[in-house]
């Protein structure tokens, strides 16, 4: 007999759980809002980097990346629009890991290394974006609690 399958709502109950989960939000968020700071830092470097990876536009997809990563990180860290960012977020996250770390076609064992790091920086950052969003239609403590949902 297989058992079912239920699912509940997010309970943050039990002892510091609501201030882990806060501190994650803070972690999590303030580095990607960090790394947003970063595109405008350096629009040039950053716009380079992307024409050489065949993206369009290049230095508006740095911008408007920048914005995502800053506009999406604030909003986990502080609980506003959490359905939003954390899926601006996740999107972003697998999108960037595979078009702009490409690994699989750098031949420099070097470079294919850096490349592969940040691949999967990508994908664990995309990883907590996604399980955020599996969460973000509940209420998150410590949080402003704008939202859609």
């Amino acid at each position: 007999m297989i058992a079912e399958i239920t699912t509940i709502p997010l309970q943050l109950d039990t002892p510091a759980a609501g201030e882990l989960f806060l501190l994650g939000r803070l972690v999590f968020g303030a580095t990607l809002a960090f790394m947003g700071l970063n595109h405008f830092m350096d629009v040039d470097t950053m716009a380079g980097y992307a024409e050489f990876k065949g993206l369009p536009a290049p230095r508006f997809s740095v911008i408007a990346s920048g914005t995502l990563l800053v506009l999406g990180g604030l909003g986990v860290a502080a609980g506003v629009y959490p359905v939003v960012a954390a899926g601006g977020l996740a999107v972003f996250l697998l999108v960037s890991a595979v078009t702009m770390h490409d690994f699989w076609s750098v031949d420099d064992p070097e470079e294919k290394q850096n490349e592969m790091t940040s691949f999967l920086k990508n994908l664990y950052g995309a990883g907590a974006a996604l399980a955020l969003l599996a969460v973000g239609g509940t209420a998150w403590p410590y949080a402003v609690g704008a939202g859609l949902f």
